[in-house]
C-alpha cells in the first residue's frame, strides 16, 4: 500500500509518461560523464555541456528521507538555487499536496520499482515546473536533485512509437489512474483524443488514427495505431 498522500498519486500520474519521455530526451542531449555544480550560479557541467539548474532536494539513503531545498539549512528558500522551485510548494498548499509541503518527507516505506521514493517525488516536482528535465546528483550518502531549465536542452517532441512503452513504464511507477497518464501525455502535445473507460482515441498529427485499450479496472492492456495508408498494428 502506498504511503503517498491520494493528491500526491494524481499528480504523479497525470506527469509520470510527460517526465519520462523529457528525460529520455534530456538524456540524448546532456552528457553524462565527470560532472560539477555550482549551485550559487546555477549551473551543472557534464560533458563539456553547461546548463543551468535548480535544487529541487535531495534524499538521504540511509535515513530514507527527502529533503526540500528550501527546508535544508545549507541552502534555504531565498538561495538562487531554490527560488526557482518555490512554485512546486504554493502548488502543495493549493491542492493539498502534503508531500510538496513537508520539509522532511519520511520514505522509509517505501518498496516499489523506482530506485527510492525520493525518485518519485523528484519526477513529480520536475512536472510541476516543467522545463527540460531533472538530473540526479549522486553524492556520499544520497543524491541531490536538479532540475534543468535551460533553452539550450530540447523539449521532447511528439511521437507517437513509444507512448505505449512510456504509458506502461509511467503506471509501474505511478499505477493510479492509466487513462489519467495517456490524458496527461495527449494533453501536454496538444493531441486531440476521446476518452471512455475503456477506449482512448487520438489522432495524432500527420494522420491516422491510434486507440489505447483499457480493461474494466481501468488498466492498460493494448495500443492499436493505424498510420495513414498503411496495415493497423498492435502492441500489447
Amino acid at each position: 500500500m502506498s504511503g503517498f498522500s491520494p493528491a500526491f498519486e494524481r499528480l504523479g500520474a497525470a506527469l509520470a509518461a510527460v517526465v519520462l519521455q523529457q528525460q529520455e530526451t534530456l538524456a540524448e542531449f546532456l552528457p553524462r560523464e565527470d560532472w560539477s555544480a555550482d549551485l550559487t550560479a546555477r549551473t551543472y557541467a557534464s560533458g563539456g555541456v553547461t546548463v543551468r539548474v535548480s535544487l529541487l532536494g535531495s534524499y538521504a539513503a540511509r535515513e530514507r528521507t527527502w529533503l526540500w531545498g528550501w527546508a535544508n539549512p545549507q541552502f534555504g528558500d531565498a538561495h538562487p538555487a531554490v527560488v526557482p522551485t518555490l512554485v512546486i510548494r504554493s502548488l502543495g498548499e493549493r491542492l493539498g499536496v502534503t508531500e510538496f509541503t513537508t520539509p522532511e518527507v519520511d520514505l522509509s516505506w517505501y518498496d516499489g520499482p523506482a530506485g527510492h521514493g525520493g525518485e518519485l517525488i523528484a519526477m513529480a516536482a520536475g512536472g510541476v515546473l516543467g522545463g527540460a528535465g531533472y538530473i540526479g546528483a549522486g553524492y556520499d550518502g544520497g543524491s541531490a536533485y536538479l532540475h534543468v531549465d535551460d533553452p539550450q536542452a530540447p523539449p521532447a517532441a511528439w511521437d507517437p512509437i513509444p507512448v505505449p512503452r512510456l504509458l506502461t513504464n509511467a503506471v509501474s511507477l505511478f499505477p493510479h489512474e492509466p487513462r489519467l497518464t495517456l490524458a496527461g501525455l495527449l494533453s501536454h502535445h496538444r493531441v486531440p483524443y476521446r476518452q471512455s473507460d475503456v477506449l482512448t482515441e487520438l489522432w495524432p498529427p500527420g494522420g491516422g488514427t491510434a486507440r489505447a485499450h483499457f480493461d474494466g479496472l481501468g488498466r492498460f492492456v493494448e495500443w492499436e495505431s493505424v498510420l495513414t495508408q498503411s496495415r493497423p498494428t498492435a502492441l500489447a
